[in-house]
């Protein structure tokens, strides 16, 4: 990696206590909403941008974003 250049590391949370079975999750760079499966089994990423949003745990995803609402 290039001197100046810092790698942006996302702090991931797990998803608790969730009464539906999907999320609604915004995306932290271009703030667009994205829908996925609250025990997805494959890293969900940003259908915009392509950022990473949530990554599988073996139960309940973890996410980077913030949840906006449940379906």
């Amino acid at each position: 990696m290039p001197e100046g250049e810092q790698k942006e590391e996302r702090k991931f949370v797990k998803i608790r206590n969730s009464k539906s079975s999907f999320i609604k999750i915004k995306c932290p760079d271009c703030s667009s909403e994205q829908v996925t499966f609250v025990k997805a089994s494959s890293v969900v990423n940003c259908s915009v941008c392509g950022a990473k949003l949530a990554i599988p745990t073996g139960g309940n995803i973890a996410i980077a974003g913030e949840v906006t609402g449940e379906i």
